[in-house]
C-alpha cells in the first residue's frame, strides 16, 4: 500500500482531466469521457476505484473529441464525432456521453445523426476494473491483478475481486446491450436527422452488498437526490453581487464548489461535512475540513456544526499505534479502502496530526460566536474539553508546554502538520528537521483553543475557569515568543527539531501565528515585513518557503509553492494585526491570480515571482476544487469586511477595508445567528438591514480576543492571553 508515509502529492491524470463529485464518490476522466488505466484515472466508491477502464467506440474507433463540461459537480457532459469509414473527413454522427457519478456511475449515450440518411453503427463500452485502493492509485503503484473474475450473470457484467480479504465489485447493465466478459456492445440504428438512446449503470459491490439507493435508469438527472441537494444549497447561502465582475464571479464558484464537496451522513439527515478536495480527498479530513467550515462561516455556518459534531463523535478514546489514536485526539482522516484498513489495523481513521485537536477548540469557539444552538454547544463542550486534555497529557510529550508530533507507526505521516509532505519541514540550509518536532503553528492553535476555551467559560458565566485557560494561554506566550524568536533573523522558527534547536528556514507557518494572536506587538512589524518581502511574496501570494532558502522549490508541494489557504491565513493575521494595505496587496493577489485559474483557485500553484511568469503557473496535481481554496476568497471577503460577530457578547464589529478595485459589495440572505440580514460596502463605507435586535453593531476593529476576555473581567489577577 502507498500509505500516509509516501509522498502526499499525486501522479498526472493526464491534460484535461475532467473530475466529477458526489459525496465521497468521484469520477476522472480524459476530455473524451474514456478512462484509461494508465493514468491515474477512474471511478472510486469508498475509496476503492470501481472502473480502471471505461472506452467508447464507434464501428470500432475511438471519437473525436469535441467536449467536454461539468454541468453542475456531479454531472458532466462529453461530445465527441464519430469517425467516418468512407474516409470523408465530416462525419454526420455526433455522440453525447452525460454522466452521472453518486452510488456508482450512470451514463447516458445519445447519438444525433445530421445527415438526411438512416444510419447503422456499432457501439461498444470496454470496461475494466482493478478495485485498487486509492492511495495505491494515487502513488501510482502497480496493481497485481489475482483473484479478479468476470462472468456475464442475468443480465449484468460482474466484474469481482477479493483484495487482502475484502469483496469489492461491480454489476454493470446497458439498455439493449450485448455482453461479454470484457464489455457491452450496442447495435444503433439512427433515423436520418433523428437519434438513438441508451444508458449503462455501474453499481459498486462492497461485500456483495449493493448501495441502498443505486442509480436506475428511468430516473431524471433533476430528480437526482444529488441535484435536490444542490438546487436547495442554492436558495440557502447568501447571494453576491459586485461591481467587479470577475471577482463577483471568484466568489460565486468558491460557493459552488464548497456545495459540491459536502458530504452528508444518511444516520444524521440534518448533518453536513465538507470533504477536503476532488479528486484524491474525498473524505473527512480534520485540519482540512475545520479550516474549511471556519473559512465558510459567512457562506454556509451548518457545516461548521456538522464537521464539529461528526469529529466529536469519532475523537479519540484509546491509545492504538497502529492508528495513532490517543484519548481527545481529533482525527487526521477517514478512509473506507481495503489496503488503507489493513494499514490501520481494520479501522477507518487515522489520527495523525498534530493540529486538529486545537483547531477543534478555534473552531468550536468561532461558532459559538457566530450564534452557535445552546444545546449543540452543550453537547460539544465535554469533546472540547477532552480535546484539551489531550494538548496536555499526549500532545505535550515532554512537559515543555509545547505541542510535539513523532509518528507511531511506520505507515503513518512522517510531519504531522499542515505541510505533511516528507520533506516539508527543513531548516534554513536544506537540512531535514527530525521528530519530535514542535511547529510554529500548532502551537499557535493551541494559544487559540485555550483563548477559545476561556471564551467559552465566560459564556457559561464561569469567570474562575476563563482565568486558568487566559493565564496559560499567557504563559504558552510568553514562552513560544522567547523559545521560537529567532532575533538575528527578524522572524519566527517554523519549528523546535528533537533537540529542541529552532528548526531556522523562513516559512509560511509564522503568518498562521499573526492569525492566532500569539505575536508579540514589538514583533508583528518584522513578521509582516518579511512575509511581504520578495523572498516571500510572489506578487499572487504567500511562498510556503522563502526563495533564499536552501529546500526552496517553486515546483515543490510544500517547499516555495502557493496555497492558497495558506496566504489567506497570512492576510487575515496582518489585518488583525492593523497591516491593512499589507493585506489589501496579498488579498488582490489572491484574486487576481483567481481569475487565471477561470475563478477557481486550486489547491496550490507554483511559487514562481509574479515578474517572471504571467499567469500563475498551475502545480501539476493539484486538487481543484478544494475545500480551503474554495473557501479562501469567502474568508477573504469577511477578512476585508473586518466582520466579527460575538452572540454571548452581543456585539458585531464590523470596519470595511475594500480595496478601491473591488468597487461595491452586496450580500443578501446571510445568516447570523437565526437572523437573515443584507449588506453592503463600498471603500470603507456600508449598509446592514436585518440585523438581530439582539446585536449592538460596533463600527469599529474587533479587538484581539484576549483583549476582549480582560474586558469581559475573566481575570482580575493577572494579564489574560497576554496582549
Amino acid at each position: 500500500m502507498s500509505g500516509w508515509n509516501a509522498d502526499t502529492a499525486a501522479g498526472p491524470s493526464g491534460a484535461g482531466a475532467v473530475t466529477v463529485v458526489e459525496g465521497s464518490s468521484f469520477c476522472i476522466s480524459s476530455p473524451s469521457g474514456n478512462i484509461h488505466p494508465e493514468l491515474t484515472q477512474g471511478a472510486f466508491y469508498q475509496d476503492t476505484r470501481i472502473l480502471s477502464g471505461w472506452q467508447l467506440t464507434v464501428d470500432g474507433q475511438p471519437l473525436e473529441p469535441l467536449s467536454a463540461q461539468v454541468k453542475e459537480p456531479y454531472r458532466a457532459v462529453f461530445v465527441g464525432r464519430a469517425k467516418r469509414l468512407d474516409g470523408h473527413a465530416d462525419s454526420p454522427l455526433v455522440i453525447e456521453r452525460e454522466r452521472l457519478v453518486g452510488a456508482g456511475v450512470r451514463e447516458d449515450i445519445t447519438i444525433r445523426n445530421y445527415s438526411r440518411e438512416p444510419a447503422e453503427c456499432s457501439v461498444r463500452v470496454d470496461v475494466d476494473a482493478d478495485f485498487a485502493d486509492l492511495f495505491d492509485v494515487k502513488g501510482g503503484v502497480a496493481i497485481a491483478r489475482k483473484h479478479l473474475t468476470r462472468r456475464v450473470q442475468e443480465g449484468e457484467l460482474l466484474l469481482e475481486a477479493v483484495r487482502d480479504g475484502g469483496h469489492r465489485g461491480i454489476a454493470v447493465h446497458g439498455r439493449g446491450a450485448q455482453m461479454d466478459d470484457g464489455g457491452l456492445s450496442f447495435s444503433a440504428a439512427v433515423p436520418a436527422r433523428g437519434t438513438w438512446h441508451t444508458s449503462l449503470i455501474v453499481t459498486p459491490l462492497v461485500e456483495r452488498d449493493r448501495p441502498a439507493q443505486p442509480f436506475v435508469h428511468t430516473l431524471p438527472p433533476s430528480a437526482l437526490e444529488a441535484a435536490r441537494r444542490y438546487q436547495a444549497w442554492e436558495r440557502y447561502i447568501p447571494e453576491l453581487h459586485l461591481s467587479n465582475t470577475e471577482i463577483e464571479q471568484t466568489l460565486r464558484r468558491s460557493s459552488d464548489d464548497l456545495g459540491s464537496l459536502r458530504m452528508f451522513d444518511r444516520e444524521h439527515p440534518g448533518r453536513t461535512v465538507v470533504a477536503a478536495g476532488a479528486p484524491w480527498f474525498m473524505a473527512l479530513f480534520g485540519r482540512d475540513s475545520l479550516l474549511s467550515s471556519f473559512m465558510s462561516l459567512p457562506v454556509d455556518p451548518s457545516l461548521a456544526r456538522g464537521t464539529l459534531q461528526t469529529l466529536a463523535e469519532l475523537q479519540g478514546q484509546q491509545v492504538n499505534p497502529a492508528t495513532e489514536e490517543e484519548p481527545g485526539r481529533i482525527l487526521h482522516e477517514v478512509r473506507l479502502g481495503v489496503t488503507a484498513g489493513l494499514a490501520l489495523g481494520n479501522g477507518t481513521a487515522y489520527y495523525g496530526t498534530a493540529d486538529a485537536t486545537p483547531l477543534f477548540l478555534i473552531l468550536l469557539s468561532e461558532l459559538d460566536r457566530w450564534g452557535l444552538e445552546r444545546d449543540v454547544r452543550n453537547q460539544l463542550l465535554p469533546h472540547a474539553d477532552r480535546a484539551l486534555d489531550w494538548i496536555q497529557d499526549y500532545g505535550d510529550r515532554d512537559g515543555d508546554g509545547f505541542v510535539e508530533y513523532q509518528r507511531a507507526t511506520e505507515h503513518g505521516l512522517i510531519n504531522q502538520g499542515w505541510k505533511d509532505s516528507w520533506d516539508g519541514i527543513n531548516f534554513a540550509d536544506g537540512t531535514l528537521a527530525e521528530a519530535p518536532i514542535a511547529l510554529c503553528e500548532v502551537q499557535a492553535y493551541v494559544y487559540g483553543a485555550y483563548i477559545g476555551r476561556a471564551m467559552l467559560a465566560m459564556t457559561d458565566g464561569d469567570r474562575h475557569l476563563a482565568a486558568v485557560w487566559g493565564r496559560r494561554a499567557a504563559a504558552l506566550k510568553e514562552e513560544f515568543n522567547e523559545r521560537f524568536w529567532l532575533p538575528d533573523k527578524g522572524y519566527y522558527a517554523i519549528a523546535l527539531d528533537k533537540d529542541k534547536r529552532p528548526v531556522d528556514a523562513c516559512a509560511s507557518n509564522m503568518g498562521h501565528c499573526l492569525w492566532t494572536g500569539i505575536v508579540d506587538e514589538d514583533k508583528a512589524p518584522l513578521v509582516a515585513e518579511r512575509l511581504m518581502s520578495p523572498e516571500m511574496f510572489t506578487g499572487w501570494g504567500i511562498r510556503t518557503l522563502a526563495s533564499d532558502m536552501g529546500a526552496y522549490n517553486p515546483v515543490s508541494y510544500h517547499n516555495g509553492s502557493v496555497w492558497p489557504h495558506d496566504s489567506t491565513l497570512v492576510a487575515a493575521g496582518l489585518m488583525r494585526y492593523g497591516f491593512v494595505e499589507e493585506a489589501r496587496r496579498l488579498i488582490t493577489g489572491l484574486f487576481e491570480a483567481a481569475g487565471h485559474f477561470d475563478g477557481r483557485l486550486p489547491e496550490l500553484f507554483c511559487g514562481f515571482d509574479r515578474s517572471e511568469y504571467t499567469p500563475p503557473i498551475p502545480y501539476p496535481t493539484s486538487c481543484s476544487p478544494q475545500a480551503w481554496a474554495a473557501a479562501s476568497p469567502l474568508h477573504l471577503l469577511r477578512v476585508l469586511l473586518r466582520m466579527d460577530p460575538c452572540f454571548p457578547t452581543g456585539e458585531l464589529w464590523i470596519s470595511p477595508v475594500i480595496p478601491p478595485g473591488f468597487g461595491s459589495f452586496e450580500a443578501s440572505n446571510v445568516l447570523l445567528g437565526g437572523s437573515r440580514l443584507s449588506l453592503s460596502a463600498d471603500g470603507g463605507e456600508f449598509t446592514i438591514d436585518g440585523l438581530d435586535p439582539a446585536l449592538q453593531l460596533h463600527r469599529s476593529l474587533r479587538p484581539q480576543l484576549a483583549e476582549l476576555l480582560a474586558v469581559l473581567g475573566a481575570d482580575s489577577d493577572a494579564q489574560v492571553g497576554g496582549r
